[in-house]
């Protein structure tokens, strides 16, 4: 799926805390947040692999959330939706189809690499590819509550994601015919 949809996703995940807890609100939203985008700052060196953990970041998150749970820090409860916003990414990247510049070619049978088994995952393709219409839908209807109930700088937040999302996935097919001539004059 597309960073946006990820991004979105992280901040739906810390919304409900944000609620019920508004003194935790900046820590949980930005936590959500970061832990949605952080596994793709791998995208140029080993992508769905390097920064990608499936397990790692759930089990990872399970201990953290149960210490921000006891100890009521700012930063606990920053780092634990950090690490469900990044499991939530990778689970969601299983999710969809696999890596390559082409995912509606079904070529590629690479989703997300399990540290755990030392294996690829397979993709599901429940979402075709990145930025295709179910993946347009899903971050639609994930932002609309979200962007409804928060508000500031984080419903700003879903709103450029909603923006970036719609344009890139109009464009997408187009930006994967682009790829190779663009990336022969990057450095």
């Amino acid at each position: 799926m597309m960073l946006p949809t990820h991004a979105v996703v992280g901040l739906a995940l810390a919304t409900p805390l944000a609620l019920l807890a508004p003194e935790f609100a900046t820590a949980a939203l930005t936590g959500g947040f970061v832990g949605g985008v952080l596994p793709d700052l791998d995208l140029y060196a080993g992508h769905r692999r390097s920064l990608h953990y499936p397990t790692g970041y759930t089990l990872a998150a399970i201990f953290v959330g149960l210490g921000a749970l006891l100890l009521q820090t700012q930063l606990l409860v920053a780092l634990a939706f950090l690490l469900v916003g990044a499991a939530a990414h990778c689970r969601m990247d299983r999710y969809g189809g696999g890596l390559e510049l082409r995912p509606w070619e079904e070529t590629s049978e690479r989703a997300v690499y399990d540290h755990v088994r030392g294996r690829w995952r397979t993709p599901k393709r429940w979402i075709r590819y990145d930025g295709s219409p179910q993946d347009i839908v899903l971050l639609v209807v994930v932002s609309t509550p979200v962007a409804a109930v928060l508000n500031g700088p984080f419903q700003w937040v879903v709103l450029v994601a909603l923006l970036v999302g719609g344009t890139y996935g109009l464009l997408r097919q187009r930006l994967a015919e682009l790829a190779p001539t663009i990336f022969e004059q990057v450095p």
